[in-house]
């Protein structure tokens, strides 16, 4: 039985254009799109992540105008700082997911994955992709009890010291559902990591589309039935029925329980030595991405009121948006980027971050600039909802700042593809510089003053070190060529002395 690589769905182009009438139609179409899709580099991958990401700015825009509906100023404040304030999941994390993605992607290189979900290949490379799976479903098993236990009364003690006193107790339950909704999400997304890494990247954006839809229906419907403060603990909750029935299918089922149950002494992944040296510096780093962005909202909502959290909750929010969509391109190359490291294939690896880089940057400036323009027009026209963002000008640097963040993420993945993480010091000092500057602000100046804070440290100094570490990096690392990795032998085909493992 040969085996079958997972890989984007193709076509027999000798079957189209003369063995069924109207083949030259269809022969001229997939011309146009596949020059469309070298164009813009979307394949089946990005065309359900950028499906999510604009389904999720499409639903953020009738989310907003619920929330101006639906919820007072001030429940707005809350809606956005309990998102800011369960994001504390990156301490229990500590950037693990990420790490997971590269471990699984290095380690999967030299095995061949069937469409069935069988694994082929040498021994010691299957048991070191199953101790990846091990070790990060213990360790997710336990941080999301301590996350529970943690998270949940430090926002009760922040909402009930600082909260607005006319809310009475109305946040209370819609805390803890939302607590108890991430818990779950938190104990899964492991195994989707896993799975992306092992070259499941369409099939997870895929679940991540579905996660999109599934999570919005019921957030709106929490709004519609005026439960608003529910709303984000229902879109946590969609995703997590998402993930459970995506991982329920067949095939993952079969590999996840063959690697689960599989034992794995004497060909173990060594926490100490192959993970925590990697883990630790990009737990750091995300830790500090936390310091950067999800503490302006708390901060805003203690000096100066749930109403200013909200609105640059809100803001944040769209720009946010209108960056994961460019984000698309970049993210679902994490797991070919770190397969190719892994074999060694240096040039196809820059050629493909190169032509990614462009194609995403062209396309986000344009959506920013759009969405910029619509912003300016609507406003005049529904000034209610205008004044429940930022004045257009902080608006336009937040833009500009989500601009200047995608090249700075892009190369990041790029570098960290290699299992290394040469942007700690970056990451900390710019943190520390964030977390001044919004403490001062908010004091002082306000949402603008943060906002300007924001894209002086968390946009221009970050593009600018980024990209001098990314070039110095690049030549250090490739000076000299480096040999291909021989720690194990080419995947081959099932025979009856080599059978298929699962």
């Amino acid at each position: 039985m040969p085996s079958q690589q997972l890989s984007e769905d193709t076509t027999d182009e000798s079957l189209t254009g003369r063995s069924r009438p109207g083949g030259r139609f269809k022969s001229i179409c997939s011309g146009y799109i596949a020059r469309i899709k070298h164009w813009t580099g979307i394949d089946r991958a990005i065309a359900f992540t950028v499906l999510a990401r604009c389904w999720s700015a499409l639903a953020g825009v009738v989310t907003v105008l619920l929330i101006a509906h639906f919820l007072t100023p001030s429940e707005q404040g809350y809606y956005y700082t309990f998102f800011s304030l369960v994001a504390l999941q990156v301490v229990f994390e500590l950037g693990f997911t990420f790490v997971i993605i590269q471990m699984a992607a290095h380690e999967r290189a030299p095995l061949s994955l069937t469409a069935e979900g069988l694994l082929i290949g040498g021994e010691r490379a299957h048991s070191r992709l199953a101790s990846v799976l091990q070790t990060s479903v213990r360790w997710y098993t336990v941080v999301a009890m301590l996350m529970l236990a943690t998270v949940l009364p430090a926002g009760l003690h922040f909402f009930a010291a600082h909260g607005q006193p006319g809310m009475a107790e109305g946040w209370r339950a819609p805390w803890f559902a939302l607590v108890v909704a991430s818990a779950i999400t938190f104990q899964l997304d492991p195994v989707c990591a896993f799975l992306e890494g092992c070259g499941y990247v369409s099939n997870i954006a895929h679940m991540r589309f579905l996660q999109a839809l599934v999570g919005s229906v019921l957030a709106w419907t929490a709004m519609l039935t005026h439960h608003g403060l529910f709303s984000p603990a229902m879109l946590i909750l969609g995703n997590a029925v998402v993930q459970i029935g995506y991982l329920s299918q067949r095939p993952l089922r079969r590999l996840l329980t063959g690697l689960l149950r599989r034992d794995v002494a004497g060909n173990v992944v060594s926490w100490r030595h192959e993970i925590w040296p990697f883990q630790w510096r990009i737990a750091v780093t995300w830790l500090s991405s936390y310091f950067t962005v999800q503490l302006i909202n708390p901060v805003l909502f203690l000096f100066r009121g749930p109403v200013a959290a909200g609105r640059m909750g809100m803001s944040l929010s769209i720009a946010n948006s209108i960056g994961t969509v460019g984000l698309a391109w970049m993210s679902t190359k994490a797991a070919p980027f770190g397969s190719l490291i892994a074999r060694g294939e240096t040039s196809a690896l820059d050629s493909l971050f190169s032509r990614t880089l462009l194609q995403s940057i062209a396309l986000l400036s344009t959506a920013c600039a759009g969405f910029f323009v619509c912003l300016s027009i609507g406003g005049r026209f529904l000034p209610h909802l205008a004044a429940r963002v930022l004045p257009s000008w902080a608006f336009a640097l937040l833009l500009v700042t989500t601009l200047l963040n995608h090249v700075f993420f892009s190369e990041a993945l790029y570098l960290r593809a290699h299992k290394r993480e040469p942007l700690l010091v970056q990451a900390v000092v710019v943190a520390v510089l964030m977390g001044i500057s919004t403490c001062i602000s908010a004091r002082f100046w306000g949402a603008s003053g943060i906002t300007v804070g924001y894209f002086l440290f968390a946009g221009v100094l970050s593009v600018a070190w980024g990209t001098h570490t990314f070039v110095a990096k690049r030549r250090e690392w490739y000076r000299e060529p480096k040999p291909h990795d021989a720690l194990y032998p080419p995947a081959v085909s099932p025979t009856p002395e080599n059978p298929p493992a699962n």
